[in-house]
């Protein structure tokens, strides 16, 4: 009797209780674990969008040990300390820094080219036809002309290059006439010239695949300031680059680039929009296993290159570790795969394409020079890309944007010549190359 009644006494109480507490204060141990559950998605989520304990917040942030960002170098950090330890390429930091600033914007048209509809072929707005076939016979797509505005003003808004030849366009142009002034013959005061492939592989942004941005600078002969565009300036051997590099639009964007002295990596902080340099002085394996060719032009390969990889599949090792086979069918996602990993990648020369489908100055040859910078090697099957003079004009002078189209049509010649490119690891590269001195070359 006593204990009912003491019962009765605490429910009374409780009633009164929760007429002046929160009702919270009287849920049970198994209501309040419950609605912790409940809760615990919501601040977990929470706590990942809260800055200061986001595990990829910067490294001032109280994170989790082990989950903070390194503590990498600024791609214009690197650029400051390159230049003033080089006093002979001074200058081109603020053209660099354009470039990088370019590649951010791409990597942004890229991410955005389904949303925004950026697929398929250029149309022209006026009149709703299809754009123009470009010089190498392809149709532009939408990606091709936008990138290719950005990267002619990024190279030619950087005040430090004078002239730039885009493989969307047949003929290099002044900066003079890029950014349009009144006499588009006046180049700018910059002593180099740029050459630049502004979005390799453009097709495979119709099935979300890797693209990417190939780019070289060369120190002009003309003296600065001249009121006229020398095509001389261009049509230079590879060992005369005095930088190149690549952008990787894919899981990561990710920036090469080579000075003459080594290769450098950056990958781009999509929190910051910064590039931090996060694979210092890059060097490709001497043999590797991976091998990167499109097969499908198996039969249309020469005897040297149908050969190599014959014999490399039958033995089914290269460097001692079992072959692997990658082709996305950009360039450069398949050389970024191979400088990171070791092996080979060839786009010889075929039937139909006799000289190879790359071009050497926008592609073959600032690839062959990152690669050789990071201890790989560059061959056309015949020789080193690098010592690969482009055909020059056969007479002596100078060219804007003219009516001379016989002489157009020769610095097209020059200026868009292809060779076959094999790009890799030194011993796959001279492996492949002994089959071309054995076998004969590809045309004969």
């Amino acid at each position: 009797m006593k204990a009912r009644r003491r019962a009765t006494a605490l429910m009374a109480s409780a009633v009164v209780l929760s007429r002046t507490l929160p009702s919270a204060a009287f849920q049970s141990c198994a209501e309040r674990s419950r609605d912790t559950r409940r809760s615990t998605p919501s601040s977990s989520l929470q706590s990942s969008l809260d800055p200061q304990i986001d595990p990829l917040s910067p490294t001032s942030s109280p994170g989790p040990a082990g989950m903070k960002k390194k503590d990498l170098r600024t791609f214009q950090r690197f650029l400051e300390v390159e230049c003033w330890k080089s006093p002979s390429i001074r200058g081109l930091d603020r053209t660099l820094l354009s470039v990088a600033d370019a590649c951010k914007q791409i990597n942004r048209i890229v991410q955005r080219a389904q949303t925004d509809d950026l697929y398929g072929a250029a149309v022209d707005p006026l009149t709703g036809e299809l754009a123009e076939v470009n010089v190498q016979g392809e149709v532009q797509q939408q990606l091709d002309v936008l990138c290719n505005t950005l990267m002619l003003r990024a190279f030619c808004g950087s005040g430090g290059v004078c002239a730039v030849a885009s493989e969307e366009e047949p003929i290099p142009r002044s900066c003079g006439d890029v950014m349009g002034y009144e006499n588009e013959n006046v180049i700018s005061d910059g002593e180099y010239v740029a050459v630049f492939d502004p979005i390799d592989g453009s097709k495979n942004i119709d099935s979300s695949l890797p693209v990417g941005t190939v780019f070289g600078i060369y120190r002009s002969p003309a003296k600065s300031g001249s009121s006229k565009l020398h095509i001389e300036s261009f049509l230079q051997r590879g060992t005369n680059l005095v930088a190149s590099g690549y952008c990787l639009y894919s899981a990561t964007t990710v920036l090469v680039l080579t000075l003459g002295s080594g290769v450098h990596g950056f990958t781009l902080d999509p929190d910051k929009q910064t590039f931090l340099q996060t694979h210092p002085n890059m060097r490709i394996p001497d043999v590797g296993n991976l091998y990167s060719f499109n097969e499908a032009y198996y039969r249309d390969y020469g005897e040297p290159v149908q050969r190599f990889l014959s014999n490399m599949k039958e033995s089914g090792t290269m460097g001692g570790k079992k072959v692997s086979a990658r082709y996305v069918g950009a360039l450069v996602a398949d050389v970024h795969n191979v400088l990171i990993n070791g092996g080979i990648y060839g786009y010889p020369a075929t039937r139909d394409d006799p000289n190879g489908k790359l071009r050497l100055l926008y592609e073959s040859a600032p690839m062959a020079m990152v690669m050789e910078q990071a201890g790989g090697a560059g061959s056309t099957g015949r020789g080193r890309i690098l010592d690969v003079l482009p055909p020059q004009p056969s007479q002596d002078g100078v060219t804007g944007h003219d009516d001379e189209s016989g002489r157009d049509r020769e610095i097209e010649k020059g200026i868009h010549v292809r060779v076959p490119t094999f790009l890799g690891s030194v011993e796959n590269v001279f492996e492949l190359d002994q089959f071309h001195k054995y076998y004969g070359d590809d045309d004969e």
